[in-house]
């Protein structure tokens, strides 16, 4: 409720002056109407000022915005960190006080050892992040065949979460493209791994790509999610964007992954977009990356 206030009080301020800016624009013209130069320059200096009024309210909402989002994202950050750590920290007291089965201690090491991938994803995210602010080299970019890139990013994926190896399914026509091997491997990994936390408990996720007949190589990741609302598709590629109330969530996330998806295919020259899946529930993600010949 307090962070609808703080959104609510520049908004309602805003408004107020700009009501009281035409209620002086309007007595200023009734006042100067014997007089067309004083009339001019009067008006000229109040639409000026609406103007002024106007780009403030903008700039104060989107701050206020951003400042919601980066406390969002601390509140996962603080959620992704403790929750693993805590956990780790139970089962060794449990191993270190109590006599178990080889089993229950064979248990206990692969619930300890799925608290670090955690971890581990969560520094990799962060890392990933802040190497944005770093300007890649040109001499880095090299011809990758993408097949290769999104063979392993499934793998890796299907291994992370515990899946049979047909949960992600890639048909991809042998096609290179001019990139980081690592940048397309964030990429991938990222969109195929959305797909499958999104999917339920038993995902299905198609991926594909080809060349087309533009030069460019187009690859699509579609799960069988509940979707994402039309009005909220452009906003998931901001910077600590997370789609619900923090407390509702049922899956992991900083807000981060897909920021740095349209940050890197940005920097691969490339596009990416969303849609629904049409007729099936679900949720396709295409990117366009510029295709080597």
């Amino acid at each position: 409720m307090s962070r609808r206030r703080s959104v609510g009080w520049p908004i309602t301020l805003g408004v107020v002056m700009m009501v009281l800016l035409v209620a002086l624009i309007v007595g200023w013209i009734l006042l100067a109407l014997n007089s067309v130069s004083v009339l001019a320059i009067g008006t000229t200096f109040l639409v000026l000022v609406m103007v002024g009024v106007v780009l403030y309210l903008t700039i104060a909402v989107k701050q206020i915005s951003l400042n919601q989002r980066q406390s969002n994202f601390i509140d996962s950050v603080t959620h992704e960190l403790k929750s693993p750590i805590a956990s780790l920290k139970l089962y060794l007291q449990t191993l270190g006080r109590r006599s178990m089965t080889e089993a229950q201690q064979a248990d206990f090491y692969r619930f300890m050892l799925e608290d670090l991938d955690r971890l581990d994803t969560l520094i990799n995210h962060l890392l990933d992040a802040a190497r944005l602010d770093q300007t890649p080299a040109d001499q880095e970019a090299i011809e990758v065949p993408l097949a290769e890139v999104l063979d392993n990013c499934a793998q890796t994926v299907c291994l992370r979460h515990r899946l049979p190896a047909d949960a992600v399914t890639v048909s991809a026509t042998p096609s290179r493209v001019r990139a980081r091997p690592l940048d397309l491997e964030i990429v991938f990994r990222n969109l195929i791994d959305n797909a499958v936390k999104y999917s339920g408990p038993q995902p299905q996720v198609s991926v594909e790509s080809w060349p087309n007949s533009h030069g460019s190589v187009i690859t699509r990741v579609t799960d069988q999610g509940p979707g994402i609302p039309a009005k909220l598709r452009r906003k998931i590629f901001g910077r600590f964007v997370r789609l619900g109330s923090e407390l509702e969530r049922s899956q992991s996330g900083t807000g981060l992954g897909l920021y740095i998806v349209r940050t890197l295919v940005g920097r691969m020259r490339g596009r990416i977009s969303v849609r629904a899946r049409v007729p099936q529930p679900g949720t396709v993600f295409e990117v366009e990356l510029p295709g080597m010949p």
